[in-house]
């Protein structure tokens, strides 16, 4: 037996390099998947056939998650192709664009916050109300170390993060009832291709601070998401589950 049999999950963002990881390890683990994605379709594609390739079952589906109706839709297009079953919720999808602070305009700032956190409010909503029913499920939210640590040009980011965190807690008390268990995960600095040539300050900044010494991997933002999704994780909610190399854990002073 596998960690997820049974379970059928649904993760945006999924065309990106955390949402692709998170899709491969819950078919790895048995569940079947669906893929969110916005624009990155073709990236979204590919992951969905090495799943189906791997045996396992897939589908993506497309939806702009600032708009709320999409979001609803979202929920309803998974269950349609699942039969009536969505288990595991992965709020993955966000956009961090670095703009300083006082220059940063009140779209800018809507624009991101919609993206990131209301999007998140709305498909828990949705998929919340359907779990209700359905026996419970299980809902993780990816957040970020800079909930608590916010970094110059990202007030947005870190504002909309901190309050996933608390949307996160809030839902786990009010749907706790209703078997519904909700988490989130809270990634520190997680590699992707050209971070070191777009960013090298910031890397070596981050190897020198990390105790572990070496940047996250997605596939470790991916099995702190099976865990949380799992029966090994049966009697945690509301907890933030921090993918960091420890780096938070070094003194500031």
């Amino acid at each position: 037996m596998s960690l997820l049999d049974g379970r059928t999950a649904l993760v945006t963002g999924a065309g990106g390099g955390i949402g692709r990881a998170i899709a491969l390890r819950f078919a790895e683990e048995g569940a079947a998947v669906a893929l969110h994605c916005r624009t990155a379709f073709a990236a979204a594609g590919e992951t969905a056939a090495r799943i189906r390739d791997l045996g396992g079952e897939a589908v993506v589906l497309r939806a702009d998650l600032a708009d709320e109706d999409a979001c609803l839709r979202l929920i309803g297009e998974t269950t349609d192709w699942s039969d009536g079953r969505l288990t595991t919720l992965v709020n993955n999808a966000a956009v961090q664009p670095v703009q300083p602070l006082p220059g940063m305009t009140a779209a800018a700032w809507r624009s991101v916050v919609d993206t990131d956190l209301t999007s998140v409010f709305a498909c828990t909503q949705a998929a919340a109300a359907h779990m209700r029913g359905h026996g419970g499920g299980t809902i993780t939210h990816i957040a970020s170390i800079e909930a608590g640590h916010p970094a110059p040009g990202h007030a947005h980011y870190g504002a909309a993060k901190a309050a996933v965190v608390a949307h996160a807690r809030a839902a786990a008390l009010e749907y706790g009832p209703d078997g519904i268990r909700v988490n989130t995960v809270s990634p520190g600095l997680i590699q992707r291709e050209g971070l070191e040539r777009a960013w090298p300050d910031g890397v070596r900044r981050w190897l020198a601070a990390a105790p572990t010494g070496r940047l996250g991997r997605p596939e470790d933002v991916a099995d702190a998401c099976v865990f949380l999704a799992s029966p090994l994780a049966s009697w945690i909610t509301g907890h933030d589950l921090v993918v960091d190399g420890g780096v938070t854990a070094r003194p500031t002073w």
